[in-house]
Protein backbone atom coordinates (compact mmCIF):
# COMPACT_ATOMS: atom_id res chain seq x y z
CA UNK A 1 0.00 0.00 0.00
CA UNK A 2 2.54 2.34 1.18
CA UNK A 3 6.34 2.39 -0.45
CA UNK A 4 8.94 3.85 1.34
CA UNK A 5 12.52 4.85 -0.04
CA UNK A 6 15.46 6.18 2.26
CA UNK A 7 18.39 7.80 0.68
CA UNK A 8 21.80 9.55 2.20
CA UNK A 9 23.31 7.07 4.12
CA UNK A 10 27.15 6.54 3.71
CA UNK A 11 30.67 6.92 5.02
CA UNK A 12 31.92 9.57 7.26
CA UNK A 13 34.16 10.66 9.70
CA UNK A 14 33.45 11.49 13.49
CA UNK A 15 32.55 14.80 14.12
CA UNK A 16 30.52 15.15 10.46
CA UNK A 17 27.34 15.08 9.29
CA UNK A 18 24.67 13.10 7.05
CA UNK A 19 21.34 13.99 6.14
CA UNK A 20 19.02 11.01 5.08
CA UNK A 21 15.75 11.55 3.33
CA UNK A 22 12.62 9.48 2.92
CA UNK A 23 10.33 9.47 0.63
CA UNK A 24 6.78 7.74 0.69
CA UNK A 25 4.35 6.47 -2.11
CA UNK A 26 2.14 4.21 -3.55
CA UNK A 27 -1.84 3.55 -3.00
CA UNK A 28 -2.43 6.53 -0.29
CA UNK A 29 -0.71 9.80 -0.72
CA UNK A 30 -1.91 11.92 2.32
CA UNK A 31 0.70 12.99 4.51
CA UNK A 32 1.64 10.15 7.07
CA UNK A 33 3.25 10.34 10.69
CA UNK A 34 7.01 9.42 9.64
CA UNK A 35 10.05 9.46 11.82
CA UNK A 36 13.53 7.08 12.11
CA UNK A 37 14.61 3.97 13.74
CA UNK A 38 18.25 2.63 13.96
CA UNK A 39 19.48 -1.18 13.89
CA UNK A 40 23.49 -2.34 14.92
CA UNK A 41 24.27 -6.08 14.20
CA UNK A 42 22.82 -7.95 17.16
CA UNK A 43 20.61 -5.39 18.72
CA UNK A 44 17.04 -4.62 18.47
CA UNK A 45 15.75 -2.14 16.34
CA UNK A 46 15.43 1.52 18.41
CA UNK A 47 13.80 4.68 18.05
CA UNK A 48 15.32 7.57 16.93
CA UNK A 49 13.51 10.72 16.03
CA UNK A 50 9.60 10.87 14.77
CA UNK A 51 7.20 13.87 13.02
CA UNK A 52 3.94 14.37 13.12
CA UNK A 53 1.67 14.22 10.03
CA UNK A 54 1.65 18.16 10.09
CA UNK A 55 5.17 18.45 11.04
CA UNK A 56 4.38 20.48 14.29
CA UNK A 57 5.48 18.14 16.87
CA UNK A 58 9.01 16.28 16.74
CA UNK A 59 10.09 13.57 19.61
CA UNK A 60 13.41 12.58 20.17
CA UNK A 61 15.36 9.81 21.73
CA UNK A 62 17.11 11.50 24.86
CA UNK A 63 20.60 10.36 24.05
CA UNK A 64 20.29 12.11 20.68
CA UNK A 65 18.32 15.22 20.97
CA UNK A 66 20.85 18.12 20.33
CA UNK A 67 22.61 16.19 17.57
CA UNK A 68 19.65 14.79 15.16
CA UNK A 69 16.91 16.81 13.79
CA UNK A 70 14.24 15.54 12.11
CA UNK A 71 12.21 17.54 9.54
CA UNK A 72 9.40 17.48 7.11
CA UNK A 73 9.59 18.39 3.78
CA UNK A 74 6.78 20.75 1.56
CA UNK A 75 5.85 17.41 0.46
CA UNK A 76 4.29 16.07 3.71
CA UNK A 77 5.48 12.80 2.67
CA UNK A 78 8.96 13.09 2.67
CA UNK A 79 11.30 13.33 5.93
CA UNK A 80 14.79 13.72 6.64
CA UNK A 81 17.19 13.23 9.49
CA UNK A 82 19.87 15.75 10.01
CA UNK A 83 22.73 14.10 11.93
CA UNK A 84 25.35 16.15 12.85
CA UNK A 85 28.87 15.30 15.32
CA UNK A 86 28.33 11.54 14.67
CA UNK A 87 29.99 9.21 16.43
CA UNK A 88 31.38 5.56 15.69
CA UNK A 89 28.96 4.33 17.88
CA UNK A 90 25.86 5.93 15.70
CA UNK A 91 26.67 3.46 13.01
CA UNK A 92 23.47 1.33 12.15
CA UNK A 93 21.59 0.66 9.41
CA UNK A 94 18.36 3.00 10.05
CA UNK A 95 15.43 2.65 8.69
CA UNK A 96 12.42 4.87 7.34
CA UNK A 97 9.06 4.46 9.37
CA UNK A 98 5.51 5.64 8.60
CA UNK A 99 2.15 5.68 9.69
CA UNK A 100 -1.52 6.73 9.69
CA UNK A 101 -1.26 8.14 13.13
CA UNK A 102 2.02 7.97 15.03
CA UNK A 103 5.33 5.66 14.75
CA UNK A 104 6.29 3.07 16.93
CA UNK A 105 8.11 -0.28 16.85
CA UNK A 106 4.20 -1.13 15.20
CA UNK A 107 4.44 1.21 12.48
CA UNK A 108 2.34 0.03 9.51
CA UNK A 109 5.32 0.58 6.71
CA UNK A 110 9.06 0.26 6.94
CA UNK A 111 11.64 1.19 4.31
CA UNK A 112 14.74 -1.31 3.42
CA UNK A 113 16.89 0.90 5.49
CA UNK A 114 20.13 2.64 4.19
CA UNK A 115 23.44 2.04 5.94
CA UNK A 116 25.58 5.10 8.06
CA UNK A 117 28.66 4.01 9.06
CA UNK A 118 30.80 6.28 11.17
CA UNK A 119 34.65 6.32 11.06
CA UNK A 120 36.92 7.02 14.26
Amino acid sequence: QVQLVESGGGLVQAGGSLRLSCAASGRTFSSYAMGWFRQAPGKEREFVAGISRSGDSTYYVDSLKGRFTISRGNAKNTVYLQMNSLKPEDTAVYYCAADGVTITPASKWWGQGTQVTVSS
